[in-house]
């Protein structure tokens, strides 16, 4: 078996059946072996024995419904609609059991396209898309079945499927021209078969989602926007018809929207004009007359009256005949309003396909599907996803493959140019790879060359490795990338399964790679997230680590880019690579001091280099490292006792006690003497040599109101004096004794003396 995995993933099908075939001769009826066997006979061509093998795991696997669907896609293939019909009812049902809907749906959907007049899948999937809240595909199977119960002579099954129809949704006009149909005595369509995937409830390209939040009008966005134009139009003629005192004192709607600045800017005779223009308009387009119409909407532009809607409309209007460059113009007006940009994006990309036009029809057609896109996310995801087609627009914008941008175009319109865009693009999003911790566009698949097969492809991906077929997953995964080398998304999609695999090595090589291509894309935040997954893989990995902390950078996110420099740094530093962590330290904060980070990683980057330099000995170094944080922190008792334990180490003694002193005075200043008291004992303890020191916690203990302790510290100090030989000093630390007036002040008498007398 493992022999057979490994040459499927190096494509090897040929020994790939070779090495499955000796798997089942020791053990014939293992499901996965046949599987397997199945796969790869089928992408070496051999259909009819690929055919027979998933036979024979159906049988073996009555209640797993994935050998029936092979069974029904191999047996269409081959041309056997009858069994291909049979099995995809049997895998329906199975799928059904195990409450994957959207499998069932899409087996069904099979069926359909097979026979169309089949009433069994068409109730069935009636029955499904209405229990989801698919108002739309329910009303189209229902009207198929009543279609197939006319003609078989049952007239209230008939009217009993329409008015169904019409109970769900009273507003389609399907359902509604079919009840015409049967008040006349007539026939009613016959479901005909679907064809490429763009029929209203073909699914087997993409996976179910749940009811979009917003309702689907039954309308394309040209259609909405043609009745949103209507209806505006209509609302600001009736308000200017409106001949009551109020209307007259609040009359602003049509006058602020014709030339001038005011309400007087036009003559009475031009406002009767478009009074006039405006409702011929309305009568016309609610005819169908659409030559009538222009002209009327012509004239009311001429009279002084300018609106989006307005140029909507006739931008729409314009665009179904010959004049294209007059519709371009009213278009570029239209598309500034958020009611008709949408429309307007989608008639210029159709206007300029229809000229010739392909590369700026492309990119009509991607600003069209970036605000379509941002309609149907989450409204806190609006703007991310928006932001996301900078870069996808930016590079169209250098496309010069004129085949890559009619492929763009076809795809963009087939999905947006339907009523049930808003559903489409919800299911079209549930099918692409998951990314983590974010979104993406929509954009990303549709730029692919095969973006249908590659959908398909992927869920096929997630269907093997669900069930623990890593090694097809993969297989399927590699025959999609051939579609869509360019697919970002597919490529992770690999990374994730050589995870599963337990081939991480290979995974982090694939991530960086797939980082990089994100990279020089521009689309920073997708390359920072694959390299925070290279890390967590491989801690130690400072390449990846480094351009990590580019990104960051790159994105302003200075704190999690310091977070970064900081780990790296650590990692060199148990390297035993110091010079390296110094540098990264070094580098940290200068991205601190060169953005609004908080001040603390100042201090933070500043302790960690003093530290190392403290390791190597590099005493000068470290003492001024110290000297700025003790800028930024002059609070930090351990800061200033580095401070004078380093110009004490290198000789500087009076250096040293001007630091003691400007920290004695900046705690003397916040009134904290005990703990002057307590810097002065630690620095004596580590350094009792140092006189000095010594004398300034005498002074400090005295002050305190310890003279005891006082007296004891220069008594210590005298007797060193004493011991070197050093009679001056010794006397000098006597008589300060003396002036303290201890309560064995005679005894110090006698031996200051006793010392005067010895040096006579």
């Amino acid at each position: 078996m493992n022999e057979g995995h490994s040459a499927a993933w190096d494509q090897e099908w040929d020994k790939a059946i070779a090495s499955y075939r000796k798997a089942l001769e020791e053990f014939p009826d293992q499901p996965k072996a046949l599987n397997s066997l199945g796969l790869a006979l089928y992408q070496v061509g051999q259909f009819e024995e690929a055919l027979q093998t998933y036979q024979y795991v159906a049988k073996l696997s009555p209640n797993d419904p994935v050998p029936f669907e092979k069974v029904a896609q191999l047996s269409e293939r081959l041309g056997d609609l009858k069994m291909a019909v049979e099995a995809a009812m049997r895998a329906a049902d199975l799928y059904l059991n195990q409450r994957d809907a959207d499998k069932a749906l899409e087996n069904w959907v099979r069926v359909t396209t097979l026979n169309p007049e089949h009433a069994a899948a068409h109730s069935r999937l009636a029955l499904v898309h209405e229990k989801l809240g698919h108002t739309q595909q329910a009303v189209v199977e229902y009207l198929a079945i009543a279609s197939i119960f006319q003609r078989a002579g049952s007239a209230d099954k008939t009217q009993e499927m329409v008015d169904k129809a019409l109970q769900l949704m009273p507003a389609s006009q399907e359902a509604r021209q079919a009840q015409t149909l049967l008040k006349t005595g007539q026939l009613l369509p016959k479901p005909v078969r679907t064809k490429g995937g763009t029929g209203p409830i073909r699914m087997a390209q993409v996976k179910e989602l749940k009811k979009p939040s917003q309702t689907d009008s039954g309308l394309d966005p040209v259609g909405e926007a043609r009745q949103k134009a209507l209806s505006q139009l209509a609302e600001i003629l009736f308000e200017y018809s409106d001949e009551s005192p109020a209307a007259s004192q609040e009359r602003r709607g049509l006058a602020a929207i014709m030339r001038g600045t005011g309400q007087l800017s036009m003559q009475s005779a031009e406002q009767t004009k478009v009074v006039l223009h405006l409702g011929g308009a309305i009568d016309a387009l609610t005819r169908n007359q659409d030559a009538q119409a222009a002209e009327e909407l012509d004239r009311a532009l001429e009279a002084g009256f300018s609106h989006p809607s307005l140029y909507l409309l006739l931008g729409l209007l314009r665009s179904k005949g010959d004049r294209l460059e007059s519709a371009q113009r009213h278009l570029q007006h239209a598309v500034k309003h958020n009611d008709y940009n949408l429309a307007a994006r989608i008639l210029q990309g159709q206007i300029l396909s229809r000229k010739g036009q392909l590369k700026e029809a492309s990119l009509e057609y991607l600003e069209a599907l970036r605000l379509a896109d941002s309609l149907v996310v989450p409204a806190d995801q609006a703007d991310e996803v928006r932001q996301l087609y900078e870069p996808l627009i930016e590079t169209q914008q250098n496309q010069t493959d004129e085949e890559a941008c009619r492929r763009l175009c076809e795809n963009v319109n087939g999905l947006l140019a339907r009523p049930d865009w808003r559903e489409q693009l919800h299911r079209s999003r549930e099918q692409m790879p998951k990314q983590e911790g974010g979104i993406m566009p929509i954009a990303e698949v549709l730029l692919q060359a095969q973006s249908s097969q590659v959908l398909e492809s992927i869920n096929r991906v997630h269907q093997l490795a669900r069930a623990g077929f890593l090694r097809p997953a993969m297989a399927e995964a590699f025959d999609a990338v051939q579609h869509a080398p360019t697919y970002l998304p597919l490529h992770t999609l690999i990374g994730d399964l050589l995870i599963q695999e337990g081939r991480p090595q290979e995974a982090i090589v694939k991530f960086g790679v797939v980082a990089h291509a994100y990279g020089v894309r521009g689309e920073v935040a997708q390359a920072t997230k694959l390299l925070r997954r290279v890390i967590q893989l491989a801690p130690m990995d400072l390449s990846a680590r480094t351009r990590l902390i580019d990104q960051l950078v790159a994105r302003g996110m200075v704190d999690d880019a310091i977070n970064e420099y900081l780990e790296l740094a650590d990692i060199y530093y148990r390297l035993a690579e110091l010079d390296m962590a110094r540098k990264t330290y070094t580098t940290a904060l200068r991205v601190v001091q060169q953005s609004n980070a908080d001040r603390a990683w100042n201090v933070h980057i500043l302790q960690r280099m003093a530290d190392i330099d403290m390791q190597r000995l590099n005493w000068k170094q470290a003492l001024r490292v110290f000297e700025q944080i003790r800028t930024l922190r002059p609070d930090d008792a351990s800061v200033r006792k580095n401070l004078v334990d380093l110009n004490l180490r290198m000789g500087q003694e009076q250096q040293a006690m001007t630091e003691l002193e400007g920290y004695i005075t900046y705690l003397e200043s916040k009134r904290q003497n005990a703990q002057i008291v307590q810097f002065l004992e630690e620095l004596v303890a580590e350094h009792e040599d140092q006189h000095l020191l010594r004398r300034a916690l005498a002074e400090q203990l005295h002050r305190a109101g310890r003279t005891p302790d006082a007296v004891a510290q220069l008594d210590l100090l005298g007797e060193t004096f004493l011991n070197t030989g050093k009679k001056r000093e010794a006397t000098e630390v006597i008589q300060k004794i003396i002036l303290m007036n201890p309560a064995n002040v005679e005894d110090y008498r006698a031996l200051l003396a006793q010392i005067q007398q010895s040096t006579l």
